[in-house]
């Protein structure tokens, strides 16, 4: 039986983990923190339980529209009502649930979990620092899936610890009255969206030309008109040049010249690898803030050791993960599977949400394809109109040539839903004359899916 050794019991090593005891290997993982990583404990599903009661909040503000002229008032006290620790303990219930769940599935699979931190002594042979001490074990094979932590560039590394990040965030006390974020990629979106929704006045700081710089440029436009609409303060193309804590708050500067005052500061900048304990040198690999370099399609890292997730600077999302931590199990036991982070959905759930797959112009127009556009805009669109979601669009991108689908962008109402479509879509290597044999019920969002590639 072979022994495999998991490093890390996030998104990507415990389903790693999972796959290697499917495939009849004795698995051991390592995580020194908590199982689910910063996706289950302090990423993706706080952050969207936190959003999900904002948008409740915020669409009780809408139904005062279809009430009588005691609407308004009865929506004013709802919303007067809401109870940060209430909002809270409704996430960290989640969370416990789903850990819950995970050691359920660990246990099932007979994986023995170790709560401890790992370093390598040999490519076979990892020491682990746990309260009962040290120990040694020796494996057939490793996965390296120790993720990324928060990062601070200046000049908000001095004031670490007493700032928020993400791992912070969701543990805050009680909502500020105003909110400084750092950063306008997915992170700083979603909580912007979250905390106006919820009452807060929020000033967002990008130092690109324009949000969500990874993104469509339309997407970015449509959710900056949803934003400056909504009263969020949008910064873009400045950075801050100094920051200092001050009485009442944080006091920042940015490179216009203007200053901004927020009684508290998320940094949401990026994350980084920091994999200094883990004695990498022992292997002979070299590390950057970026992570290891694997194999991008084996998540092979050298020999018996493979590495999966956020370490390896592929694409920093949980789903993705979750596949590259099964492709490295499958490899390192002998089951050939191959990763293709260009199939992966990118969703952001911000109102609107906003979701991708495949290429995008830019990314097409660099590898010198002819593309061709179609659009469909939620506007006319039955369902979207019936229940007012007209905000959005649905863009295909194909080869103009052969008609083979490249690509896709959703924004609005249920993206991150409808983006599976053009997931299976890719993956089956449609074109778009197959795509427009499919047949979708009336009336659903998802016609614009079929009406895009009419057009």
């Amino acid at each position: 039986m072979k022994k495999v050794i998991v490093i890390g019991g996030g998104p990507a090593g415990y389903p790693a983990a999972l796959k290697a005891a499917s495939l009849g290997a004795a698995v051991t993982l390592i995580e020194k923190n908590k199982l689910g990583g910063v996706c289950l404990n302090c990423g993706c599903i706080p952050s969207k339980s936190l959003l999900d009661a904002a948008h409740r909040f915020e669409q009780a503000h809408g139904l005062s529209s279809l009430g009588n002229e005691h609407a308004a008032s009865a929506a004013e006290a709802l919303f007067a009502s809401r109870d940060w620790s209430k909002i809270q303990a409704r996430q960290q219930a989640a969370t416990a649930k789903l850990i819950q769940g995970i050691s359920f599935l660990l246990k099932k699979a007979n994986v023995t979990v170790i709560t401890g931190e790992a370093s390598f002594v040999n490519e076979n042979t990892v020491s682990v620092k746990t309260s009962n001490g040290a120990e040694q074990l020796t494996a057939d094979g490793i996965i390296l899936a120790t993720g990324t932590e928060a990062f601070y560039p200046p000049p908000f590394d001095a004031l670490k610890g007493q700032i928020y990040d993400n791992s912070t965030f969701f543990g805050m006390k009680e909502l500020p009255h105003s909110l400084a974020i750092i950063g306008g990629g997915v992170i700083g979106c979603e909580m912007a969206d979250c905390m106006q929704a919820l009452g807060v006045e929020v000033h967002l700081i990008e130092m690109q030309p324009r949000l969500l710089p990874l993104e469509d440029e339309n997407a970015s436009r449509v959710l900056t008109q949803s934003f400056t609409k909504r009263g969020i303060f949008l910064h873009t193309g400045v950075q801050a040049t100094a920051a200092r804590k001050t009485d009442s708050g944080f006091e920042m500067v940015l490179s216009n010249g203007e200053n901004i005052h927020a009684e508290a500061v998320l940094a949401a900048i990026g994350r980084s690898a920091n994999l200094t304990d883990l004695k990498l040198e022992n292997i002979g690999v070299c590390w950057t803030r970026k992570g290891v370099e694997v194999n991008p399609q084996t998540l092979q890292l050298k020999g018996n050791i493979y590495a999966a997730g956020d370490v390896t600077g592929l694409l920093q999302l949980a789903h993705a993960a979750t596949r590259q931590g099964e492709v490295a199990a499958s490899n390192l036991c002998g089951v050939s599977a191959v990763y293709h982070n260009d199939r992966v959905p990118r969703a952001v759930y911000t109102t609107p949400e906003i979701a991708s797959i495949g290429l995008s112009r830019a990314q097409a127009q660099q590898e010198g394809l002819a593309v061709r556009a179609q659009k469909a805009f939620f506007l006319a669109n039955g369902r979207a109109v019936a229940q007012n979601q007209t905000e959005g669009y649905v863009e295909w991108l194909s080869d103009s040539q052969t008609g083979k689908l490249l690509g896709a962008t959703f924004v609005g109402a249920q993206a991150a839903e409808l983006i599976h479509v053009a997931a299976v879509a890719l993956e089956a290597e449609f074109t778009v004359t197959q795509l427009k044999q499919i047949i979708f019920a009336h009336p659903t969002l998802s016609e614009s899916i079929r009406e895009a590639v009419e057009r």
